[in-house]
């Protein structure tokens, strides 16, 4: 009988955890939160993930939950531990990806770097912080942001009073993160799979391009990472791992400082987009090995297929038509380069796919994969 995995959650993640799973014999369920989205492929369910029973009701016909993203509530999360559900991350892990602040404490208490920071609930604690660090700063919500949303860059502690309203019409004793402004030279993920037993693989240390605050490209590996920066990575996340008990891949975001230091920015419990690269430019992809790790199976290989790969990312896809509508100029065009279609609708800023080019020369390797996007995004 086969081994089933269900994911919450049917975004681009889910879909492309249904490749993996297919070549592994395992069955893979979705629990979608509506028709048509990327992993329709495996939607089996389709409900809210915040209500309790249609999830218990998805679970229930699995082997193990895990997560196309880290928005299920603590509570429903919990019940199904109480029910005998094998959730994976649990949910004593997942608390420090879902909100900031506890992040922040846990890392701190870890005794891992991170930049300089501070809970606030009101304008006086902000105008304390901009005082003490130079005028400038940047506050985040501690729950929902993602992809740049939920982040200010800060110089007045009137800056966010829309939020300290909002916290307190929320009448819950919420409070925001505000931390130094990093002088950095440039961020790097370091991704890791653990299993239950403890067993941890690392992928090379890759340096990520944000625009906007997304995520557009990421180079694997990071150029001129090889010695104390890729040990530095490496050394981190497995310390946040271990010290959160994380089962899956973890993604952890970097700040490389101006004066050669490595802080925590931010989290991922699950796939993440600096991972893309791995399947197309490693012996084991993060997808693959995230459903090795959820099923406490022996993880795989992770060294790269090639010196250099870059993946970048599509954003908002044809201005008319869809990505497959471009195949036949596009594939033509650059056969060497390999495209993921998320099966979204073209829709500005959103990412509908990506593409990835793998090589010995890293700017022919770069060439290729940004031409490839910007054919496809025009």
């Amino acid at each position: 009988m086969a081994l089933t995995v269900g994911v919450i959650g049917a975004g681009q993640l889910a879909r492309m955890m249904i490749p993996a799973a297919v070549n592994l014999g395992i069955e893979l369920k979705v629990l979608a939160e509506a028709d048509g989205m990327s992993a329709d492929l495996a939607a089996v369910s389709v409900g809210d993930y915040r209500d309790l029973a249609t999830v218990l009701a998805f679970a229930k016909t699995v082997d193990v939950i895990t997560f196309d993203h880290e928005h299920v509530p603590q509570e429903i999360l919990r019940e199904l531990v109480r029910e005998g559900v094998t959730v994976r991350p649990g949910p004593d892990a997942l608390l420090y990806a879902q909100d900031k602040l506890l992040m922040r404490e846990k890392l701190a208490e870890l005794g891992l770097p991170v930049p300089d920071w501070a809970r606030i609930v009101d304008v006086a604690g902000l105008a304390e912080f901009l005082s003490n660090h130079g005028g400038r700063a940047v506050v985040k919500t501690a729950r929902g942001g993602y992809d740049g949303k939920g982040v200010r860059v800060v110089s007045h502690e009137h800056d966010v009073d829309d939020w300290f309203q909002a916290l307190a019409e929320d009448g819950n004793g919420g409070a925001l993160l505000v931390e130094e402004l990093v002088h950095f030279s440039r961020e790097l993920a370091q991704v890791v799979a653990r299993r239950p037993s403890g067993e941890i693989a690392v992928w090379p240390v890759v340096e990520t391009v944000q625009r906007d605050g997304v995520c557009a490209e990421v180079i694997a590996p990071a150029p001129q990472s090889v010695g104390r920066i890729a040990d530095v990575a490496t050394d981190i996340a497995v310390a946040v791992a271990e010290g959160i008990g994380v089962t899956g891949v973890l993604a952890v975001e970097l700040f490389q400082t101006t004066d050669e230091r490595l802080l925590i920015n931010e989290l991922a419990m699950r796939p993440h987009n600096s991972g893309h690269w791995s399947i197309d430019g490693a012996t084991t992809s993060q997808f693959e090995q995230h459903l090795r790790a959820v099923l406490d199976l022996p993880l795989g290989a992770t060294g790269a297929r090639d010196p250099w790969t870059v993946m970048v990312n599509i954003f908002g896809g044809p201005a008319s038509g869809s990505l497959s509508d471009r195949y036949a100029a596009g594939l033509a065009q650059h056969p060497l380069v390999k495209v993921h279609n998320y099966g979204k609708a073209s829709r500005p800023g959103r990412k509908v796919g990506h593409v990835t080019a793998g090589g010995d020369d890293l700017d022919e390797v770069a060439y290729q994969a940004r031409a490839t996007a910007q054919f496809f995004q025009q």
